[in-house]
């Protein structure tokens, strides 16, 4: 069977499996006594067939989707009361800044969470399928990714940033870039400008595998890492100036839907 015949069956079921997607989503889900929706589970890191990043269900429909910040800016607004006015976030931690992040990433991290990868059962009731759509989430990621990032995010104490800054410069920039600004054609988050305190939160969780959606590479790099090394790191990134890496988020919103960049264009052509 050739190439062309492949395609065209390629995308003839390619309607009937977002069909049956619809359908599974249209299903009443678990909830606890209270009515709130239970967050379902998915292996993830913990698994032996773990696939970081795997293209395929809701993660590749919003991926391919048109994403309109103007309807991204209506539709957050289910989101501000955690995530605060502007994305900004929360210093304390407890909320990370969404804030000219990559569009990418942030449809990585929500379809994550959707699917069960990423054990967020605080979030979930507020992004599952009865709440926003495969378009939504599209949206919100390319409106969230054009606003600005404020320099008042939550800092570490100071003491230990010649250890952070040799840290972040022996692997961490290799992926997160040199000035945190991240990568949204392979989905790595744009880090400066980021709360000190949940830095070192998530750092922890990847480095103990409690963040079960985490790369393995990422996971193979931090694993010496002491909890003074992380807080290090995570004090040295916060404190990486995030004016200079705006553009650049704002720059793979405006990519869409030819998806963020060659790679991503890559992903989605290739998968099932």
């Amino acid at each position: 069977m050739n190439k062309f015949v492949l395609a065209i069956i390629a995308l003839l079921c390619w309607p009937l499996a977002a069909m049956a997607e619809d359908v599974a989503q249209a299903q009443p889900e678990k909830t606890t006594p209270t009515g709130v929706p239970v967050q379902p589970y998915e292996p993830g890191i913990e698994s032996s067939g773990y696939v970081w990043n795997e293209m395929k269900s809701e993660k590749l429909r919003a991926l391919r989707a048109l994403g309109d910040p103007l309807r991204g800016e209506i539709a957050i607004e289910i989101c501000q009361g955690c995530h605060k006015s502007g994305a900004q976030g929360r210093p304390d931690g407890s909320y990370p800044r969404l804030a000219g992040q990559h569009d990418t990433v942030l449809i990585k991290q929500i379809t994550d969470i959707r699917a069960g990868r990423r054990d967020n059962p605080k979030m979930y009731p507020f992004a599952n399928a009865h709440v926003i759509s495969i378009q939504d989430i599209a949206d919100i990621a390319v409106y969230l990714g054009t606003l600005p990032v404020t320099p008042d995010n939550g800092k570490g104490p100071g003491a230990g940033l010649a250890l952070g800054q040799k840290l972040y410069e022996s692997g961490c920039n290799k992926c997160h870039g040199d000035k945190g600004e991240g990568n949204g054609d392979k989905f790595y988050p744009r880090l400066s400008g980021q709360h000190y305190k949940y830095l070192v939160r998530e750092i922890t969780y990847i480095r103990d595998g409690q963040r079960r959606n985490a790369n393995p590479k990422m996971v193979e790099q931090i694993k010496p890492y002491s909890n003074a090394d992380i807080e290090a790191v995570a004090d040295y990134v916060s404190r990486i100036p995030p004016s200079a890496t705006v553009k650049a988020a704002t720059k793979v919103s405006e990519n869409k839907p030819a998806a963020a960049g060659k790679s991503v264009a890559a992903h989605v052509a290739t998968a099932k």
